[in-house]
């Protein structure tokens, strides 16, 4: 792959991530009626920059896939998760168990073996 595509799929992993934490903040916003909560919830900065994050990976995505065939692309994505799951545990103190480390492991194996053939 080029470094022009490392860079890309990259900044694809970083933008996916921050809309995804964002979404997550957003959907945490409590009030004392859940009307309340949907209201302030659908119109704060959290779910706007989850939503503009959301829309800059797309186009990320678009570019991607332009310059490395679909196959590699999607498999390299899957990282994506392993960055998600880990943002999460460090921002919000998710827990992750035996199971999801191990799902961690080999995802990011996938990923290395993919992306050294790539």
């Amino acid at each position: 792959m080029s470094k022009f595509a490392i860079f890309v799929w990259l900044l694809n992993i970083v933008v996916d991530t921050i809309g995804h934490m964002a979404f997550k903040r957003a959907a945490m916003i409590e009030d004392s009626s859940e009307w309340g909560r949907w209201k302030q919830m659908l119109t704060s900065w959290q779910l706007l920059t989850g939503i503009a994050c959301f829309c800059l990976e797309f186009f990320l995505w678009l570019v991607l896939l332009s310059i490395v065939p679909l196959s590699i692309a999607v498999l390299l994505s899957a990282f994506n998760t392993v960055a998600i799951m880990l943002a999460g545990r460090i921002v919000f103190k998710e827990m992750l168990d035996p199971f999801r480390l191990v799902g961690i492991g080999l995802i990011t194996i996938g990923v290395i073996l993919v992306g050294g053939y790539a």
